[in-house]
């Protein structure tokens, strides 16, 4: 076998191989070289790729921030808004020192800043306007005249009635009927249906005249009446310049070097709310979309990174390190081509020791796998037939423990053949510690197989639980009679029977170590069992391949 091993390992290609190191001592270094100088290149490429994901983190992780900022800012308004309504709801008239205390006493913060101000806008038929108009009239300096579209066609016209605080941008939009722009309806039909506070699309604010500045509205209904027959009161709201709204969410966040733009919906030219230009440097075209909910209305920040055209300086330190290591390594190569002949004998030794090492691992790899797939199917029956966690515990703890004893078995005959009558033993010993039980043994001297053994073991470790449960093992005087014979040429019967235990009643359903028996030992062993449950003991009959130790001995390779 030796002399086989020795001739099979000095095979032409590993001559060749070894003769090429000694033919061609300055092509094999080079080729070193060039491989060495590619693996530089590839990790200079991954490196700016790992770059790339950085920034894109670091996108990412601005994004979410501005996104937080914008919606703490929206949900510090929409709180604004709906104490507004918790309030007016309470009153029968919302007049002008009722609406100035309110404000006053919001004591508005920086969480506030981006809006124009807040609003009241009462809810109108066209046949209230006149009235409207007196009533509030007295109370506005400048009085109050309802800007609406008479051929809206309408039944209801929502005025801006009062906005503080009253700067001159704010005056402008005194009277102006919301009601009638569909951008603004569509959101007050909204807020009105979900009665929470609501943002508008894109739209220019009243207040800034002829102007094109986009900016939304929040709006928030006020209703009067109980649940059932609750009418509408008005709106109670705020007007936001979306440029300035922007700008004091992305104060203190990392976005001086980036490009920020705020669309509101879909990323159109027409529908862009704010930008925000980066301080230097020209965008690269990475961009991230972020989505921003305001007051129930989606929006969609965009951020894009500057142009960066140079390498990162771990970049340029690699490649300096990658050549400087090819250049150290074509120079031993040529070292290394002397040592080539001592090299092919170690080479065939571990080819020898490789060799006898695959075999033991082939043959572990599948005893283990027959072991784990028993095990598994154990635990699976076990799941199934117990209803708690205690009693899956115990089941499975027992049955691990009967295959472990029989692992010892195997382990002592060195993974050989091991008799019957030493499993029968190792299985049934635990149960007679009482002097009143009788184990009776008989069979001539057979010897199975380690798989076979294993599947005998939790067999009879089956039986004797039960045994030992309800049956002969479980009152003074029982009696287990065990006996085994060769039927026939590499076929061993054996027979368990059990007697002067209690009577067995007939099952009304399948156990596990029925199921176990009957299912899993029968396929292992390959031949059906024979399980009855007679009321003077239970009797099983198992039959075992009796196989010689060439048929099971270590697996030679292919």
């Amino acid at each position: 076998m030796n002399a086989h091993l020795e001739q099979s390992s000095r095979s032409k290609p590993r001559s060749r191989a070894g003769r090429w190191l000694t033919a061609y001592p300055r092509a094999i270094p080079m080729v070193i070289f060039l491989a060495i100088a590619i693996v530089t290149a590839l990790s200079v490429f991954a490196i700016e790729m790992s770059e790339d994901d950085s920034e894109q983190a670091q996108m990412r992780q601005t994004a979410q921030s501005i996104a937080s900022s914008l919606e703490g800012r929206g949900n510090t308004s929409s709180s604004y808004l709906r104490a507004g309504a918790a309030l007016f709801a309470t009153v029968d008239d919302v007049n002008l020192p009722l609406f100035r205390r309110f404000v006053r006493e919001l004591r508005l913060d920086t969480g506030y800043r981006g809006a124009e101000g807040i609003g009241w806008a009462e809810a109108l038929t066209p046949g209230d306007v006149a009235a409207f108009e007196q009533r509030i009239g007295a109370d506005v300096p400048d009085g109050m005249a309802v800007q609406h579209s008479d051929g809206s066609n309408l039944d209801r016209i929502v005025p801006v009635t009062f906005l503080l605080p009253g700067t001159e941008r704010n005056r402008r939009a005194m009277g102006y009927d919301m009601y009638a722009e569909p951008v603004r309806r569509a959101a007050m039909d909204e807020a009105e249906r979900l009665v929470r506070p609501t943002a508008s699309g894109r739209i220019v604010l009243a207040q800034e005249g002829r102007g094109e500045a986009p900016g939304f509205l929040i709006y928030m209904p006020v209703f009067e009446g109980g649940p059932t027959s609750r009418t509408l009161k008005g709106f109670v709201y705020s007007p936001f310049n979306a440029q300035t709204f922007f700008e004091s969410a992305i104060e203190g966040t990392a976005s001086r070097n980036m490009g920020l733009r705020l669309y509101d919906g879909t990323v159109a030219d027409e529908t862009l709310l704010a930008s925000h230009a980066p301080a230097q440097a020209q965008p690269s075209g990475k961009m991230i979309e972020q989505e921003v909910n305001i007051a129930n209305r989606p929006l969609i920040l965009v951020l894009e990174s500057t142009y960066a055209d140079n390498l990162s300086s771990l970049s340029i330190a690699t490649l300096i390190f990658g050549l400087a290591v090819a250049t150290l390594l074509m120079l031993m190569a040529r070292m290394l081509t002397q040592q080539a002949v001592e090299d092919e004998a170690s080479l065939e030794y571990l080819e020898q020791q490789n060799s006898i090492r695959d075999s033991l691992t082939r043959e572990l790899n599948h005893r283990v796998k027959n072991t784990l797939a028993n095990v598994l199917s154990i635990m699976s029956l076990t799941r199934r037939r117990t209803n708690n966690l205690e009693e899956f515990a115990e089941g499975l703890e027992a049955r691990i423990r009967a295959i472990s004893a029989t692992h010892d078995l195997l382990t002592q005959s060195e993974w050989g053949t091991t008799q019957i009558r030493s499993i029968v033993e190792a299985e049934v010993g635990p149960y007679l510690k009482n002097a009143d039980l009788t184990l009776n043994l008989s069979g001539p001297a057979v010897e199975v197989t380690p798989n076979d053994a294993l599947s005998l073991g939790l067999a009879i470790h089956e039986l004797a639980t039960n045994a030992a449960k309800y049956g002969a093992l479980s009152v003074p005087g029982g009696q287990i009679n065990v006996e085994w014979e060769l039927e026939r040429d590499g076929l061993a019967v054996l027979k368990w029977l059990e007697t002067n235990g209690p009577p067995v009643s007939p099952l009304k359903k399948r156990g596990f170590g029925t199921e176990l028996i009957e299912k899993i030992v029968a396929h292992e062993l390959k031949h059906p069992v024979d399980l009855r449950f007679n009321e003077t003991g239970v009797c099983c009959i198992l039959r075992i391949a009796v196989r010689r130790q060439q048929e099971f001995q270590i697996r030679q390779q292919d």
